[in-house]
């Protein structure tokens, strides 16, 4: 690696801790805020529930891609995702901002399926923030061996997380008032 990549990659690894710690941290602040004589956004939902099913559906298409060596096509649907993950996320503190929480209705041991899947839903998405821009960032400086070796971590991780969010979705939908 030369001494210039060596650089921007303690460059970009400086916005992406800081980015890693930071959408968390103003998530959680912003969950916490409800906006006053706001109509809640209840439509959204179902649509970053959607954006979920559409993110992990281009996850595989887009190793699907590269195994088959059409690199272009990888990029712009890896691209794609990272832009749904953000779409997700600013419908995601929309809605919290303008609704309130909806408490989850099932007994017994649907309840404790749901948790799990919430719980690890929400610290997999917290971590998956600097594998994702991590992984991108090495494609970008061009250090495929690395890209790949960190790839094979944040793709399982992100394809979960993708998955459970509409798996969350479907299990607390009942209970939307």
């Amino acid at each position: 690696m030369t001494e210039d990549v060596v650089l921007k990659e303690k460059k970009f690894n400086r916005i992406i801790n800081i980015v890693s710690v930071a959408i968390p941290v103003v998530v959680a602040l912003l969950f916490g805020i409800k906006l006053p004589n706001v109509e809640p956004l209840s439509f959204l939902p179902p649509v970053y529930a959607t954006i979920n099913a559409v993110t992990a559906i281009l996850l595989v298409i887009a190793v699907i891609a590269i195994k088959k060596g059409k690199r272009v096509l990888h990029q712009r649907l890896m691209t794609t995702c990272i832009v749904l993950s953000l779409l997700f996320l600013l419908m995601y503190v929309a809605y919290h901002m303008t609704s309130d929480s909806t408490p989850f209705g099932g007994e017994g041991l649907l309840r404790y399926v749901y948790f799990f899947v919430l719980i690890s839903h929400i610290l997999l998405s917290i971590a998956i923030i600097p594998l994702v821009l991590k992984t991108y960032a090495r494609a970008y400086l061009k250090q495929f061996e690395r890209h790949r070796r960190l790839a094979k971590i944040t793709f399982p991780i992100w394809l979960y997380v993708a998955i459970t969010g509409v798996v969350v979705y479907l299990m607390i939908s009942p209970y939307y008032q």
